[in-house]
């Protein structure tokens, strides 16, 4: 079982198989051996070598291999750190700038002309939505030398003078839909003057200074004033000049002897003494009512000019134009450098430019005057007083 032979019997045995013989050696004689080196080993086949790799391909030309992973972040530092410091000068810069335009405003605030314009008195127009200037223009020349007077061609002394310019300025509160309004007040205007009687509106600033001009037009107008602006002769012509001149466009030719003016039509800059020409003259068709839409046209370009690149980015008039202003103006007590910063910003924005509605020009006992269209002028005061927009009827009935 299992592949086991059966056993044999004792005593008998299996007789061996015959062996072969060995083969008979060859005698030494009967071998040649043709090769006398030793015999060599059999040599097996050889396997077939594998085929060479294909090299790498050279990178493109002009692709440089990529950093280091060292210099890469050196470089990312070294950009951090011109941002860090590129931020920071313009942090350093622009509080050097606040700095500078905060102590400008604080030098101009204390160098600016005040007198006490607007009081209390009896009866005074209640304070109303927005914000109310009076800007005057005076023709005193009691501060221009003898040569002064020539140059600007103003003429002679006029004592404490008159009134060239009346112009009411309303900015709107904040919220109104309104714009700005710069209501021009004829200066031969005929209304009360307290104290005083019916008279020209421009006498009133030769009877009783800037405080009766200014109680005079809150009882004409039912306006309350709120702040209070003059220049004369001499600091308007210093503060054009300082602003490097003021760009107007007459449509036509302007010549007037009496004022100094001799301007072609076109686009032309004009220096101190042709811009106060410019608002003086009344060399024209409509006389006054001319004069006040140059001088509203040329208030407007005034602050155009004084915001404009060429005055902020000019050192000297940093220098130049606030302290011609400061010279120039006369403002109430009560008012400060930021309340005229204000204003400029509304002016120099869509305004609506109108002259007090006028009824008729007849003669009376003081002379020609300008007699108001009441039911007219009533009706723009109050949409000033309520900040609302300005009526219809008052723009259709400009002069």
């Amino acid at each position: 079982m299992n592949g086991d032979r059966p056993p044999e019997p004792p005593g008998l045995r299996r007789p061996n198989p015959p062996q072969p013989r060995p083969a008979a050696r060859p005698e030494p004689s009967q071998v040649i051996r043709r090769d006398p080196r030793p015999p060599r080993a059999p040599v097996r086949a050889a396997m077939p070598a594998p085929p060479p790799r294909a090299a790498a391909p050279p990178p493109p030309r002009g692709t440089a291999p990529p950093p280091a992973p060292f210099k890469t972040r050196r470089k990312q530092r070294g950009k951090r750190r011109w941002l860090r410091t590129t931020a920071l000068s313009l942090v350093i810069l622009l509080l050097l700038a606040a700095a500078g335009l905060l102590g400008g405003m604080l030098w101009f605030d204390s160098a600016v002309h005040r007198q006490t314009v607007l009081t209390d008195y009896a009866d005074r127009p209640a304070p109303g939505r927005g914000t109310n200037w009076l800007l005057v223009g005076s023709d005193s020349r009691q501060d221009l030398s003898p040569e002064q007077q020539e140059q600007l061609a103003t003429g002679g002394d006029a004592g404490a003078g008159r009134t060239d310019t009346i112009m009411l300025v309303h900015v709107p509160g904040l919220g109104s839909n309104a714009r700005a309004t710069l209501v021009s007040i004829p200066r031969d205007s005929y209304v009360p003057i307290p104290g005083h009687g019916r008279d020209k509106i421009n006498a009133a600033f030769s009877l009783g200074g800037a405080p009766l001009l200014a109680q005079t037009v809150e009882q004409a107008t039912g306006l309350r004033l709120d702040h209070y602006g003059e220049v004369g002769f001499g600091g308007f012509a210093v503060l054009v000049d300082a602003l490097g001149g003021v760009t107007m466009c007459p449509t036509e030719p302007m010549r007037d002897p009496l004022a100094g003016l001799d301007l072609p039509a076109g686009c032309q800059q004009l220096n101190g003494r042709s811009a106060l020409g410019y608002v003086r003259s009344r060399a024209t068709p409509r006389a006054d009512l001319d004069r006040m839409v140059n001088q509203r046209q040329f208030i407007s370009a005034l602050l155009h000019r004084a915001s404009s690149p060429a005055v902020w980015l000019n050192p000297w008039r940093w220098y130049a134009v606030p302290r011609a202003a400061a010279a120039a103006l006369t403002v109430d007590r009560g008012d400060h450098a930021w309340d005229l910063a204000r204003l400029g910003w509304a002016l120099r924005g869509a305004t609506t430019p109108l002259t007090v509605p006028i009824s008729e020009f007849t003669d009376t006992g003081v002379g020609s005057v300008v007699v108001w269209n009441h039911d007219a002028a009533s009706e723009l005061f109050d949409a000033l007083a309520a900040d609302a927009p300005v009526p219809t009827a008052a723009v259709l009935d400009q002069p």
